[in-house]
């Protein structure tokens, strides 16, 4: 920048706004899972970049958890970012250990961080810090779980100088609850510390948590898992709108984005539940610009089920532009019984897909064919092009297996791209670019909001816009050959009245031609006859 004292002879760069705003691409393959975990926060959404921390937050695989078996799947096939929403059925209860003092008043109460029975497996013991031992003392926590028939420490915390006046830095419930990921602590008492612990179990002295909820013991010999009982596992999934739990946890991600969402337990549930929970789920996506995996049941298990299910449910709430149905469910090594096989859902697996294909691809690209490969996972019926070609019609895409490219995604419908739906969006990677574009408009737009309503805005949101789409061009999202030919973008007096322009409205008007999935590779032969003698 120049300055008053720049008076000698030389060369100097000014710089100067350009005036020019950008659009950023949304995210296309956050994946979001809502169902019942061992342990974790509940009813709120966190924000995960691997399995290890799954295990870590939520205490990784349960029998009970058709979603805990879906999130490592997730990730083997190429997933990135998971929002993980724990809910529990029923009424839920914490471990607690209430802390004496030297005359066995109780002076402190630890409850487990969060609800369920993971609790109980938590130890706490207390000793006193050596110069100062009437008033300071050191709390250590640890979690103990069985790996492998074996008990180990999964999880410890340690906590040194602690003390009971509320005015001190070192107040023990401020500092406990301010960062241990385990428990909580109560001041019950006046400023005193607890006495000398040896390790102790929560819930040793009548604060012992039972199951989580109406959640029924795991039963590893139903290889669907065990269901809830009831409705209350479709009301905990679901939530309240009102209090942002169950679902509408993850209206809190802001400003974050939910692109795909995951409900494999909702497939468990009796007929009306499953129904009740995706279509919440399905308004959900709707309001967020999201995609949703519609499971199917494990006894949809042949292709005449599969399209006796499409029968019933192709014509309910389920059938949306913002959703996909896949053919069969899947099989996966289940690490909790012995390496038997479990019956699993297959929208974590397709997820992961999903998100790999966008990263090397982007949200245009169909997942499907020899690149939407899905690993770790076998089939437990290998369909034929004929039963395939049964099913692909209704809108129902299957999973297949070809010897020399193994498991695949093969089919890219929308739930209501089957051929009689007759819809602008029959195929997913229409859908999601167009999903994809909202939510990058959407938020890249944001700064269009009180400023002056007149031509001079609407050429540079044109602009602004257009350069957005010609990007996308350039990386071969759309069909066209010119960027006349792939898309447009109009701002002007032909897309507002006065009216709109009097009452604060900015109408923008964007088209793009979308990249259809090649469904029918036909090849032609012809047989040319001999001219003559060679």
């Amino acid at each position: 920048m120049m300055s008053e004292n720049t008076v000698f002879p030389g060369v100097y760069v000014e710089e100067l706004p350009s005036g020019v705003r950008s659009i950023s691409g949304a995210s296309t393959s956050d994946t979001a899972f809502v169902d019942y975990f061992r342990r974790g926060p509940l009813n709120r959404a966190v924000r995960i970049s691997n399995y290890a921390e799954f295990e870590r937050i939520y205490g990784g695989l349960d029998h009970r958890s058709a979603a805990s078996y879906g999130i490592p799947q997730y990730f083997l096939n190429g997933g990135q970012t998971a929002w993980i929403v724990r809910v529990l059925a029923g009424h839920y209860q914490t471990s607690t250990l209430k802390l004496r003092d030297s005359i066995h008043t109780v002076t402190l109460q630890l409850e487990a961080s969060n609800p369920g029975a993971w609790g109980n497996s938590l130890y706490v013991a207390v000793n006193h810090h050596t110069t100062d031992p009437a008033h300071a003392f050191n709390l250590a926590i640890r979690l103990v779980e069985k790996v492998n028939n074996q008990e180990q420490v999964i999880a410890s915390e340690d906590y040194s100088d602690l003390d009971m006046h509320k005015d001190s830095v070192h107040y023990a419930p401020r500092v406990i609850n301010s960062s241990s990921a385990l428990v909580q602590l109560k001041d019950l008492a006046k400023g005193k510390p607890p006495a000398v612990l040896d390790f102790t179990p929560l819930g040793q002295f009548g604060g012992k948590a039972g199951f989580d909820g109406d959640l029924p013991p795991a039963n590893p010999g139903d290889p669907s898992g065990a269901r809830w009982r009831g409705g209350s596992g479709a009301k905990a999934i679901i939530g309240s709108q009102a209090l942002h739990s169950g679902l509408y946890a993850l209206l809190d991600i802001a400003p974050f984005v939910l692109n795909l969402l995951c409900i494999p337990a909702a497939a468990e549930l009796k007929k009306a539940d499953m129904v009740s929970v995706y279509t919440e789920g399905l308004q959900l996506c709707h309001s967020q610009r999201a995609f949703l995996f519609v499971d199917i049941p494990p006894e949809v298990n042949s292709v005449n089920t599969m399209a006796a299910w499409e029968a019933t449910y192709g014509t309910s709430s389920l059938r949306s532009e913002n959703a996909a149905v896949y053919f069969p469910r899947l099989k996966i090594p289940d690490l909790l019984s012995r390496k038997k096989q479990r019956n699993v859902a297959a929208s974590g697996t397709l997820a992961g897909m999903f998100a790999r294909i966008d990263a090397t691809h982007g949200a245009w690209k169909a997942p499907t064919g020899i690149e939407a490969s899905l690993n770790g996972v076998f089939l437990p019926i290998k369909l034929t092009d004929t039963q395939s070609g049964v099913l692909n019609p209704m809108g129902i895409n299957t999973i297949r297996n070809f010897p020399e490219f193994g498991n695949v995604a093969w089919g890219a419908r929308t739930f209501e791209g089957a051929d009689q739906q007759d819809s602008e969006w029959k195929y997913i990677p229409v859908r999601r670019t167009a999903l994809f574009i909202e939510s990058s408009l959407s938020q890249g737009l944001r700064w269009v909001a009180f400023e002056q309503n007149g031509e001079p805005l609407w050429a540079q949101i044109c602009t602004v816009v257009g350069n957005f789409l010609h990007a996308l061009f350039l990386q071969e999202a759309f069909q066209g050959n010119t960027p006349q030919q792939a898309y447009f973008v109009k701002c002007d007096r032909t897309t507002m009245t006065q009216n709109d322009i009097d009452n604060g409205r900015v109408n923008i008007v964007i088209g793009f031609a979308p990249l259809k999935p090649a469904e029918f590779v036909i090849i032609k032969i012809q047989q040319i006859t001999g001219q003559g003698e060679m």
